[in-house]
């Protein structure tokens, strides 16, 4: 009975351990270099830092102005989780020179705990919310210009959430976002941890909001788009999407559809119909902003 009772408690202090391990992780990414330039894309670009709005951290990107003097606004990209302002799936400077040749101004950033970025700590939109927040808190100091934002995965729930807050945006563009983060990391946290559903799942989802302090129930788009609404929304997603089931942006754009708009398409992967239809895909949000 003595090593039963020993083995079921080194088995358990084995779960636990590899459960806080990997939450550990999940909420301290590797940081990825910014070893590209806007420069290599024919851009000029001014370095910028500002302050999340929650004052905590600092944080740095790129302005991207457009050489048309009457640009009537600034598009504020979001990146995906664990990765930079270049969101090098995209890339998203590809799409980012197609919008200031456009006539658009272009601010990128970093995330906290993120490229160039201060922080130490990623929360998958909970405290990025508020770096979203401090980024259009620089352009309304800097422009004078109309506010839109545009996210992938991560950044995009993030962009909704922000705009729920703050009025000066007039509209988003969210690739590939999920709608409410505790129940797609019920659903799919194995696709981030790497670890068999049973039982990790709910011992990491139990041992991470007492290790951040954060609940991921409070990092919910659903119910940001209430607040957002009548404002409109492009929801871009792909069917074969693996990592955030398309469902997750049919489910918020099903709320409002008189003024939210779909673009469901198939066999990219996550984050990935840019770079199968780059072309569609510019048409797409080019047409979106200009009816802002």
């Amino acid at each position: 009975m003595l090593w039963i009772f020993v083995s079921v408690l080194l088995i358990g202090c084995g779960l636990v351990s590899t459960s806080v391990y990997v939450g550990w992780r999940l909420t301290h990414p590797e940081r990825r270099r910014i070893d590209d330039s806007p420069a290599n894309y024919g851009l000029y670009a001014e370095e910028i830092a500002f302050s999340s709005r929650t004052g905590d951290v600092q944080l740095h990107g790129w302005f991207l102005p457009s050489s048309d003097c009457s640009s009537q606004m600034t598009i504020l990209f979001s990146h995906g989780y664990g990765g930079t302002r270049l969101e090098k799936g995209l890339p998203a400077l590809e799409l980012a020179k197609s919008l200031v040749d456009a006539g658009y101004h272009v601010v990128m950033f970093d995330f906290r705990n993120s490229g160039q970025s201060e922080g130490d700590l990623t929360t998958v939109g909970y405290l990025e919310k508020q770096d979203v927040l401090g980024a259009i808190d620089w352009i309304r100091e800097h422009t004078t210009t109309k506010i839109g934002l545009i996210g992938f995965s991560m950044g995009g729930s993030t962009s909704i959430l922000a705009a729920a807050e703050e009025e000066a945006v007039i509209g988003v563009v969210a690739d590939s976002p999920f709608s409410q983060l505790s129940p797609y990391l019920r659903n799919n946290l194995p696709v981030w941890s790497k670890l068999p559903r049973f039982p990790f799942t709910a011992l990491i989802l139990a041992i991470l909001p007492r290790m951040i302090g954060i609940s991921p129930r409070h990092v919910d788009a659903l119910a940001a788009v209430d607040h957002v609404y009548p404002r409109p929304i492009l929801f871009i997603h792909s069917q074969d999407d693996n990592a955030i089931p398309w469902t997750n942006s049919q489910a918020m754009w099903s709320k409002y559809p008189d003024d939210f708009e779909l673009w469901i398409t198939t066999k990219a992967p996550h984050v990935g119909t840019y770079k199968l239809q780059s072309e569609a895909y510019t048409k797409r949000v080019l047409a979106f902003f200009s009816k802002l």
